[in-house]
């Protein structure tokens, strides 16, 4: 493969097709380029280990792309205008830093203006290599947002430790509600062709700080722990190895017996300990730096520890025993629930979950989605992450929009992130945010994470449309720092991937900023959920009944009927709100106190039930409905005045995905409307359209191959 730097002469085969992502090094004005070259006329920078070449390597080409030249790559400081990078043991200038470093572990970094030898320079400056590599990408944002590079004082260090993708993708290459494509992972060409796509793929997860990467499904396949397939997984480590990223696997609970050869999986049984301590020692023989085992036990049909009536804490502490001579942590999911009937599936990962704090071992970390039903378009915050003081929590967020749309569906997802990140638990009094519980400073856990299942496929523009990069890019930065501006990062990510024009960047930021709540609006107004056509997920179905399961029905969560609508869980229902803090519990269980984008989540009322804005409830679904609709349109209108300002490739595919987004939006308005006419019996009222079909026509579609099955 070419390096980077003999790369840079080579011009790409497809001119603003996506592939490059947010790391578009283009030409900067002439107004600004003349200060850029001022502060990057000289590059001091080692070239050693892997992470420092890929480091200096990445400057050249980000400093050559964006001021058209590359700066002199010197041994020391020989000029003004010089950046210095690299560690105190790596670069005697640095070493003279070494107190301002103290803190900032081994991936912070400080970006600072400096004089040394008499020469001013810009120093990036980490503890370790690491820390170097994440500093130069921030450097190369400055750049890339034309911000200024004078009396630069910055430092960094990431809130979470363990910022991982999760990749649904099995081993026949296709994905779990992927968009995108095919998995990006050719497993039939490993170990042997390793595609340069694969260091493109960690070069963008590092630029955003994600150190992790789950290979496989969730829903996994016990060959994945084979020796022919972690010949594979080396391979991949070893080209993200540079990049700072692990390689960490979905792990089957089942895997003793089906290629061990015991007659069961018991996490009690010595012989099962003894097949998971010796295929953990193996795996680390292949990777030295495995980061571990995510599982998902006792969900959904997986196997687990309950099938031998032991607990997800005898489970994961059996895999953590394998682990911890190694170094590696068991990231065990909380999303399960049983086989019988529930009275509300909502309830069952804090039932099941909480008699279990403290239980488990120190490399262990709970896995929690964002929800507790499953990355509807808006949930409340998931209750245990207001409850289990004495266990690590992983925040789950879903980055693919299995709910929201697919790739076609403008919905940028920061707001969702922030939304659920700024929540109160009220676990320890006011401020006892959901981000406190995850960065581990609430209750002072060392071992945090954040996971975000992957949208990333074979596409050329990795995400299967343009906007969903962002989602991809807004994931990384807020698990870097969960208490991040979603709309700044949004600024950012404009600035890097279209334009610096304020008249690009101020509309699409505002477009990003009303695009997630349009989706909420036009699928799940009000705290309605899981109204979802069933299995693909594809289109409205809030007519879904039957099956093997109550709780796999629309019909089960709306309760609608000609009285009402909603899932009462206060406490004259399921009484979930229980499982709140009670300063949170009050507040959700209150009918007059609930916020009203959450009001059918926890209540069931009557259609004419008087909501904020003074409409009966009816009326205020149906203006919900239709302002989902209005703001697509209006999303179309200002993408179209862009045309010109952003190049014709992009444009073109996103104005027709746009196009795709207004008509399915007004099929989920009229379908859903629809069928709650067919419930409530009331007219629509004045000033608003009457579905085009009717409900029959919208009950009698079919999707058979929908795509993200998986």
């Amino acid at each position: 493969m070419l390096s980077a730097t003999l790369c840079l002469a080579v011009p790409s085969a497809h001119a603003e097709d996506g592939y490059e992502l947010w790391l578009r090094y283009k030409p900067i004005e002439a107004s600004r380029a003349d200060e850029y070259r001022a502060h990057t006329a000289e590059l001091v920078a080692p070239a050693l280990t892997p992470t420092q070449r890929v480091t200096r390597e990445e400057l050249q080409r980000g400093l050559q792309g964006l001021s058209g030249h590359v700066p002199r790559a010197s041994e020391r400081i020989a000029s003004e205008g010089a950046i210095v990078v690299g560690t105190p043991a790596s670069s005697r200038t640095i070493a003279d830093f070494r107190q301002d470093l103290s803190g900032l572990g081994r991936e912070g970094y400080i970006i600072r203006g400096i004089h040394s030898r008499g020469h001013a320079a810009t120093m990036i400056a980490a503890n370790e290599d690491i820390g170097a590599l994440y500093g130069a990408f921030h450097f190369l944002r400055l750049l890339q947002t034309r911000q200024s590079l004078r009396d630069l004082d910055i430092r960094e260090a990431p809130k979470v430790k363990l910022r991982v993708l999760d990749h649904w993708d099995n081993l026949d290459r296709s994905v779990e509600r992927g968009y995108a494509g095919a998995s990006i992972w050719d497993w039939h060409k490993l170990p042997g062709w390793r595609d340069p796509r694969y260091t493109d793929y960690a070069r963008a997860n590092a630029s955003i700080g994600i150190n992790g990467t789950v290979l496989n499904n969730v829903n996994s396949n016990a060959l994945i722990l084979t020796p022919m397939y972690l010949e594979k997984v080396k391979a991949l480590a070893d080209v993200f190895r540079p990049w700072g990223i692990r390689v960490y696997l979905s792990a089957h609970f089942s895997a003793p017996t089906e290629i061990g050869g015991l007659k069961t999986a018991d996490p009690l049984d010595p012989e099962v300990r003894k097949w998971w301590k010796e295929k953990a020692a193996e795996i680390y023989r292949y990777v030295p730096d495995f980061g571990g085992f995510l599982v998902k036990a006792n969900s959904e049909g997986q196997p687990g520890p309950q099938d031998y009536g032991r607990t997800h804490a005898d489970g994961a502490n059996m895999l953590a025993d394998a682990l911890a001579p190694h170094g590696g942590v068991v990231m065990w999911r909380a999303f399960v629930y049983s086989h019988e009937q529930p009275d509300d599936r909502a309830k069952q990962a804090y039932d099941e979950f909480v008699p279990l704090d403290g239980k488990f071992r120190d490399n262990v970390i709970v896995q929690v989605k964002n929800g507790a039903i499953d990355f509807q378009p808006r949930e409340p915050f998931h209750p245990l992450f207001g409850v289990m003081a004495k266990t690590p929590l992983m925040m789950e967020f879903q980055i693919t929009k299995e709910y929201l749309g697919f790739a076609t569906h403008l919905a940028y997802l920061g707001p969702l992130y922030e939304e659920t990140l700024k929540s109160d638990t009220w676990a320890k009094g006011r401020g006892s945010t959901v981000a406190k519980v995850i960065d581990g400073s609430l209750h002072a856990h060392k071992l945090t994470g954040m996971a975000g299942v992957a949208n990333i496929g074979v596409d050329r523009n990795w995400s299967g449309s343009h906007f969903d990069q962002a989602n991809w890019y807004v994931f990384g930065r807020m698990a870097w720092n969960p208490e991040a501006s979603s709309q700044r990062i949004a600024n950012d990510w404009v600035r890097m991937t279209f334009s610096n024009d304020p008249a690009v960047v101020e509309p699409v930021v505002d477009m990003m900023m009303a695009s997630r709540e349009a989706v909420v609006d036009y699928m799940t107004p009000l705290g309605l959920h899981h109204l979802m056509g069933r299995g693909h997920h594809y289109g409205p179905g809030p007519w879904v009944e039957g099956g093997p399961r109550a709780d796999w029905t629309s019909v089960y969560y709306h309760r609608a009927d000609r009285n009402g609508i909603g899932f009462d869980r206060s406490v004259t229902g399921s009484n979930a709100v229980a499982q709140y803090s009670p300063p949170v519990a009050a507040e959700f269980g209150d009918v007059k106190r609930v916020p009203e984008k959450c009001l059918l989540w926890f209540h069931h009322v009557p259609w004419n039930y008087p909501t904020r804005s003074g409409r009966p409830l009816w009326d205020e679904l149906v203006h919900r409905y239709t302002h989902g609709v209005d703001e697509v349109k209006r999303m179309r209108g200002t993408w179209a005045g862009l045309e010109g300002r952003v190049d014709p490739e992009r444009f073109e595919q996103i104005a027709a995905f746009l196009s795709i987004q207004q008509k399915e939006a007004q099929w989920w308005r009229d379908a859903s409307i629809a069928y709650w006419q067919s419930i409530n019996g009331l007219p629509l009222p004045a000033g608003y359209e009457q579905p085009a079909q009717s409900l029959e026509f919208y009950k009698a579609l079919e999707f058979p191959h929908a795509p993200g099955n998986g």
